[in-house]
């Protein structure tokens, strides 16, 4: 089988990559990433020299060249592609809107003229917007996003659905709770936190920090794409959690706890606009439909990925002084 990755050099999609590499050997990968200051090929160092492995630098809006990517024919187009943080969005929503939904349908169209089989669209528990003290969000739930991230992301899920619609275009939408795991930019909660504790900086926490998340590790997110890959059902949404809630507070908490720093580190700021209070997903569907189920507890993936910040400071040092960046510039220009 052969993949096209959007995104593929974040977050969620190195770890992806690494895992269906692992996985199916036989696989083929096509890697397109645009590199902006979340794409990081060190996320993929070990991945380079894997003859299945196909890195190609360049934007999911430029219609040409995802074009000549769509006519090698791969078997499915996997879009991890976003811009994704939500403090980004409320400054320079553009920027979301193009990537986020713009791409998305550039993407879409080029798979419709060259009859790629099947389009995993990567979305959120955001578009959803913020729940009360009870209760979970289904796949039936209403779409009402509350930041400009969100409100991309969902504005691409209905462009999917629009799609699948008019075209029975091959589209499945997966929505995950909050990943946590190795190579998260540190402008996240836990890799900022983590690596603040460590150099004993503050931790800016938001508001009263009551907000509640619900969490997964990243690895567990990555095999139920994986499941949704092989056995999902065009047309349909399905999502992801382990069902682990915590407040942003208990999580600051436990993580200081764990690097045995003093909870005086914590420094409470003014929280942002528009800031969810509680998210949590209910994953039934998958879990019933698809047969997956979460393989790391909360406890092992926390311990999994402060070991990792603790064995990967120079990843993280390099990151947050923004070198690699530079790196990125000289190697691909005018490519």
């Amino acid at each position: 089988m052969k993949l096209l990755v959007t995104g593929g050099a974040g977050f969620i999609g190195s770890n992806f990559i690494r895992y269906i590499l692992s996985r199916y050997p036989n696989y083929k990968i096509i890697n397109l990433d645009k590199l902006t200051y979340a794409g990081n090929l060190d996320n993929l160092s070990d991945s380079e020299k894997n003859k299945n492995y196909t890195f190609i630098k360049s934007d999911i809006t430029d219609q040409k060249l995802v074009e000549n990517i769509l006519r090698e024919k791969p078997d499915a187009i996997l879009n991890f592609a976003a811009e994704t943080h939500v403090d980004r969005s409320i400054y320079n929503p553009e920027d979301f809107v193009k990537t986020n939904i713009v791409g998305t349908g550039v993407l879409m169209d080029a798979a419709i003229k060259y009859e790629t089989p099947k389009f995993i669209q990567i979305s959120t528990d955001e578009v959803y917007g913020s729940l009360g003290k009870k209760g979970t969000f289904t796949e039936e739930s209403n779409l009402a996003p509350n930041s400009p991230y969100s409100a991309s992301k969902a504005a691409a899920d209905l462009l999917c659905r629009s799609y699948f619609k008019t075209f029975d275009f091959p589209v499945i939408i997966t929505r995950s709770c909050n990943n946590f795991g190795p190579y998260q930019f540190p402008e996240k909660l836990l890799p900022l936190f983590i690596s603040n504790a460590l150099s004993d900086n503050e931790l800016p926490l938001y508001g009263d920090g009551l907000n509640i998340r619900d969490w997964i590790y990243v690895l567990d997110n990555c095999r139920a794409v994986d499941i949704v890959l092989h056995k999902g059902k065009k047309g349909e949404i399905y999502n992801i959690s382990s069902n682990n809630e915590m407040t942003n507070l208990e999580m600051t908490k436990l993580i200081l706890k764990k690097l045995k720093k003093p909870e005086s580190l914590i420094k409470f700021v003014k929280d942002r606009p528009g800031h969810d209070r509680r998210y949590a997903l209910d994953a039934s569907k998958l879990r019933g439909d698809l047969g997956w189920k979460p393989k790391y507890s909360f406890e092992e993936g926390i311990n999994k990925t402060v070991d990792w910040y603790l064995g990967n400071k120079a990843w993280w040092e390099k990151v947050k002084s923004g070198e690699y960046l530079n790196y990125y510039r000289k190697q691909y220009h005018n490519r």
